[in-house]
């Protein structure tokens, strides 16, 4: 029962919050996936808008959290709390997107009805000197993490010949072993693989935060730079601390191969630290916003101008398809963070080649 609540107020609520606040987070010329003048973000209907999607989701929120205690505290067995787990999940993000495309629609309409661009001229801004700005912390700062796996690869070669016959690969909820793995030098090598393996996924992602497409408010060119720069820099920062994070916690389970370890430290370690890490995502992005848009606050803006409106490549508001766009990485509109252009073949085989890798490695090492 601990166990279960520790789940769900470290992990299960900090993400109920940042689905609930997300339309708050975005930037203040984009709403639900459509892109608007920002001075009609700050209007009634908007702000209606965003305080109903808050509440539909909050309410979605509270019969999960129903539903996860209510059955959750009656079974014992770890199979079917996992498998409830991701069903839950799972269904609490589908109702959470068809709420999104509820709301997506409504301001599309009101967009094409109102015609909130019509009378604007559209402009698209680039700042020349963005690039030679520092826009995220050194990918030098990855190296510790790599050192970090030669270590614990290192150890276990010369730990080797005092491993046991078997090695405990899984604990179930209260601690207990439920699955051990032979000795061999596969088993050994899965924790160095998979940090070397993560040290390169955020060394990757820190790569993307650098060179994303810029993307900034004509109006106010200046501070929103400034603005974009300070999130990207603040999100690499996080990626860093997070690849440590990670890699000294597979060193720790890889320790525990060698020196006994008691089992509630072993289970709640991962569970600590994955709630660590959300709840520092959930605090980043409600100080910093998508794309530095709540780092510093700007006047309204009646211009006459907006930004150039390409709603007609972002599908439902958050797939983005643009095959004249040599852009692989852009900033998310409904969300926080980045997504790829979908029309461009390299970006589906970066993801591709992630997800064969991250279900791949652990698979061909256990075999």
């Amino acid at each position: 029962m601990t166990f279960i609540l520790l789940l769900f107020f470290f992990i299960i609520v900090p993400v109920f919050i940042i689905m609930m606040f997300i339309p708050y987070l975005t930037r203040k010329t984009e709403s639900f996936g459509v892109s608007i003048p920002e001075e009609i973000y700050h209007t009634n209907e908007m702000k209606q808008f965003r305080k109903k999607y808050a509440i539909a989701v909050g309410i979605v929120s509270l019969i999960v959290t129903i539903i996860f205690f209510g059955f959750g505290t009656t079974s014992d067995n770890e199979t079917t709390l996992s498998i409830l787990l991701g069903a839950i999940i799972l269904g609490y993000l589908i109702i959470s997107f068809f709420l999104y495309l509820h709301f997506h629609r409504q301001v599309k309409q009101r967009k094409a009805e109102k015609g909130w661009v019509k009378n604007k001229k559209q402009h698209l801004s680039l700042d020349l000197r963005f690039r030679r700005q520092k826009l995220s912390v050194s990918n030098l700062w990855f190296i510790p993490s790599f050192i970090i796996a030669f270590i614990t690869a290192a150890l276990s070669f010369i730990y080797y010949d005092t491993l046991p016959d078997t090695i405990p690969m899984q604990y179930d909820f209260s601690g207990n072993i439920t699955n051990s793995a032979d000795t061999s030098y596969r088993v050994i090598l899965l924790m160095p693989i998979m940090q070397v393996f993560l040290a390169c996924l955020f060394l990757f992602v820190n790569i993307i935060i650098t060179r994303a497409k810029q993307q900034i408010d004509g109006d106010n060119p200046e501070v929103s730079a400034e603005q974009n720069r300070v999130f990207r820099r603040r999100w690499s920062a996080f990626i860093v601390i997070t690849s440590y994070g990670l890699t000294l916690l597979f060193s720790f389970i890889q320790y525990s191969f060698y020196q006994p370890i008691q089992s509630d430290l072993l289970v709640g370690a991962p569970l600590v630290l994955t709630g660590g890490m959300i709840i520092a995502a959930l605090f980043l992005s409600i100080t910093t916003g998508q794309g530095g848009s709540r780092v510093r606050k700007q006047a309204v803006n009646n211009s006459s101008y907006v930004d150039r409106d390409d709603d007609r490549y972002w599908k439902l508001g958050q797939f983005y398809f643009n095959k004249n766009d040599p852009a692989l990485f852009l900033e998310k509109r409904f969300g926080i963070g980045w997504t790829v252009n979908m029309a461009r073949p390299l970006a589906w085989i970066i993801l591709l080649g992630i997800i064969l890798l991250a279900a791949g490695i652990p698979l061909l090492l256990s075999m």
